[in-house]
C-alpha cells in the first residue's frame, strides 16, 4: 500500500501545483483504500505542508516572488486553516463534496463569462482577504478544489501565473500547517499513511515547479478551466449517480 501512497501523492502534488485541485485525485483514492476521511484529511494536509513549502521555496530562490509580498497572507491563511479544521468533525463528508462542486462549478463559470484581467503592475495588486479566509478555511475543513479556486482568485485580481503558482503554494501551506495541527490534537493522523504520501507529493512538487515557468497565462487558464471540468464531472457523477 506505501508504494500506491507514494505514486498518488506524487500524482497529486504534480496536477495540483500547476492547476491545484489535485486532491480530487488523493482523497477518494485513498477513502477506496479504506482510509478514515479525517485521517485521509489530515494526510493531505500533512503531504500539502511538504509539498507546497518546497515548491514555494524554489520559487522564492529563482526570484518568482518575495517573502514580503507573502507576509499578509500568514494571518488569514492560519486562522482559517485552524477554523476549518475545528468544524470537520461537524459537517458530514458528503456535504463537504457538494461544496467542492459548487466551489469548483463556481470558480469554471466566472472564468468562462469573463476573461481573466491582465497583468497589472505590482503596486495595483490587491489581496482579496475576505475569499482568501473563506479559501483557507475551506481547505481545514476539507480542501479538494481549494488550490484551483485560489489560482482563480489570483489571476482574477491581476497576478501573472507564476506569481499565482507561488501564492497558491505559500497559502496553501500556511493554511493545511493550521489545520494539521488540529487534526494531529484530535487524533486523526496515521504516519504510516502520511509519510509515503508526503514524499511522493515532494517529488511531485519538485517537477511540476520546474515545468511551470514555461507555461503562459494563457495556457495556464486553459489548464485550469480543462482539470477544473474533469473534476466537477468526477465529483458531479458521485453525487448525483
Amino acid at each position: 500500500m506505501e508504494l500506491l501512497l507514494f505514486a498518488t501523492g506524487m500524482t497529486v502534488a504534480f496536477i495540483g501545483t500547476l492547476a491545484g485541485s489535485g486532491g480530487l485525485i488523493g482523497m477518494p483514492m485513498m477513502l477506496l483504500l479504506g482510509i478514515p476521511v479525517h485521517t485521509s484529511i489530515a494526510t493531505a494536509k500533512f503531504s500539502n505542508i511538504i509539498s507546497s513549502s518546497s515548491s514555494f521555496v524554489y520559487l522564492l530562490k529563482d526570484r518568482k516572488i518575495t517573502l514580503k509580498e507573502c507576509l499578509p497572507i500568514v494571518p488569514i491563511a492560519i486562522t482559517g486553516g485552524l477554523a476549518g479544521a475545528l468544524l470537520s468533525d461537524k459537517i458530514d463528508p458528503e456535504v463537504l463534496e457538494w461544496m467542492a462542486f459548487f466551489f469548483l462549478l463556481g470558480a469554471l463559470l466566472l472564468s468562462i463569462l469573463k476573461r481573466n484581467k491582465t497583468e497589472k503592475a505590482a503596486e495595483e495588486h490587491k489581496l482579496p482577504f475576505g475569499k482568501l479566509f473563506l479559501i483557507s478555511s475551506y481547505d481545514g475543513l476539507f480542501g479538494p478544489g481549494q488550490a484551483t479556486i485560489l489560482m482563480y482568485t489570483y489571476l482574477r485580481h491581476g497576478f501573472s501565473y507564476l506569481k499565482t503558482v507561488a501564492l497558491t503554494r505559500f497559502q496553501t501551506f500556511v493554511s493545511c500547517l493550521g489545520a494539521f495541527i488540529m487534526y494531529l490534537v484530535n487524533g486523526h493522523v496515521d504516519w504510516m499513511t502520511a509519510v509515503p504520501f508526503a514524499f511522493g507529493a515532494l517529488i511531485g512538487a519538485q517537477l511540476s515547479v520546474r515545468l511551470a515557468s514555461k507555461i503562459s497565462i494563457k495556457q495556464a487558464g486553459i489548464l485550469l478551466n480543462i482539470i477544473t471540468l474533469i473534476l466537477i464531472l468526477q465529483v458531479g457523477l458521485r453525487l448525483f449517480l
